[in-house]
């Protein structure tokens, strides 16, 4: 049976979050050969939010929730190999971009997508509005998401 889950650190079992971290190094990391520094001192921040799914214990897919100054802020959006295909993070997408209207909902949503996964993101109303950029190899591209607008439906 697949769980869906909401959190801040303080809330998340030490286990769990070992199994959080775990996913998110094996697919930026060593999956994506990014040698960066993955705990960068935003996921203990008072207004961040993790994000997971998972089955028999097993964390499946995550992605985190932050609060810029002017701007909430998706990242880490992670799916296991042995899960993709399935949809999971695209529901996790569709809860974070959700919770992100309820807490600040005069406030768009930012996110720095791989650029081959743009037209993903943009299912769920983000835009490119930037300039390509590398990061650790990787061309990543800035997107929005401007406050108000309703989240297109599943599929």
């Amino acid at each position: 049976m697949i769980t869906s889950h909401r959190e801040s650190l303080p809330d998340i079992a030490p286990q769990t979050l070992y199994r959080l971290l775990k996913l998110r190094v094996d697919v930026f990391v060593v999956e994506q050969a990014a040698a960066y520094p993955e705990l960068d001192g935003r996921d203990d921040e008072p207004d961040t939010e993790h994000f997971w799914v998972e089955e028999e214990g097993e964390i499946l897919a995550t992605l985190r929730l932050l609060r810029d100054p002017d701007a909430a802020r998706i990242g880490r959006v992670a799916t296991a190999v042995s899960a993709r295909g399935r949809g999971l993070a695209a529901e996790l997408m569709r809860q974070a971009v959700k919770r992100a209207a309820e807490r600040w909902p005069q406030h768009p949503i930012d996110l720095d997508a791989q650029a081959h996964l743009a037209p993903w993101y943009g299912r769920f109303g983000f835009v490119v509005n930037g300039r390509e950029f590398v990061e650790d190899d990787i061309p990543h591209l800035p997107m929005r998401r401007a406050a108000g607008i309703p989240l297109p439906a599943a599929g």
